[in-house]
């Protein structure tokens, strides 16, 4: 009999940020494999009964390669297996699950997705960064921060306006603000950098276009971290400020946009 696979998105990390259908998934599984972007601490509670699989994907490190990965949910299933595929944020946000979701399809392996919490708009949340405000933004652009952007998505990013959200971008950091200020984005342009969100050393350095880079040196900023470089970055607040302060602040900026 052939098994089946399905692919779950943890969210942003925190096991309580599971959603219901994720958690159902995991008490069902036979064998569960998972990365360190995932709530793996979880999983003994979760996947009590599973065999639990370490892929360990670490930046420009994968222990099992991707193509690997796919053979080892399809193997698991035409072993008549429910294999579950614990994936960080959600799967079909750079997440590569389209391409385990392909090659189930080619092995004639039956296959669900389970959509996850994703970072991109989760990790600025949790350092009280909205992607979107009145009169400041509305609308926001997740990028891919794995590897340089081109001088033509460079340009259409910087004349959009709105919103970036950088995922993976710490690497490339440096390249995509020269970037972005060579195609015209101003220098006083507010960027953050949220590492390791909902997490307990969750920290947050905000500088702008031009000093980024330095602040975030100077901070020892590493991954997991998710950039955010726009107007909302000025509505942060560090958990000190009071709703009452926050609207206040919200209600400047946007009278000011306006």
């Amino acid at each position: 009999m052939t098994g089946r696979v399905t692919l779950v998105g943890g969210g942003p990390g925190r096991a309580d940020l599971l959603t219901v259908a994720a958690v159902r998934a995991l008490g069902a599984a036979d064998v569960v494999l998972y990365d360190r972007l995932a709530p793996y601490e979880a999983l003994a509670e979760y996947a009590p009964t599973a065999e639990l699989v370490d892929v360990g994907k670490t930046p420009g490190h994968h222990a099992i390669p991707q193509h690997e990965i796919e053979a080892l949910l399809v193997e698991h299933a035409l072993a008549g297996r429910h294999a579950v595929r614990l994936k960080g944020g959600d799967p079909y946000v750079l997440g590569r699950g389209s391409e385990e979701v392909l090659a189930c399809h080619r092995a004639g392996v039956p296959v669900d997705v389970v959509p996850g919490v994703t970072s991109a708009i989760s990790v600025p949340g949790a350092a009280g960064i909205p992607l979107t405000h009145r009169g400041m933004s509305h609308l926001f652009t997740v990028v891919s921060g794995h590897a340089p952007l081109t001088p033509s998505e460079l340009e259409h990013l910087a004349g959009l306006g709105g919103t970036i959200v950088v995922l993976m971008g710490v690497n490339t950091l440096p390249s995509l603000t020269a970037g972005l200020a060579r195609f015209g984005m101003r220098a006083e342009m507010p960027v953050a950098i949220v590492e390791r969100g909902f997490r307990a050393d969750q920290r947050t350095t905000i500088g702008d276009l031009a000093d980024i880079v330095f602040a975030a040196g100077r901070a020892g900023v590493t991954s997991p971290a998710v950039v955010v470089i726009g107007e909302v970055v000025r509505l942060a607040h560090d958990g000190d400020a009071s709703a009452a302060e926050l609207m206040e602040r919200a209600a400047a900026f946007a009278a000011v946009a306006s």
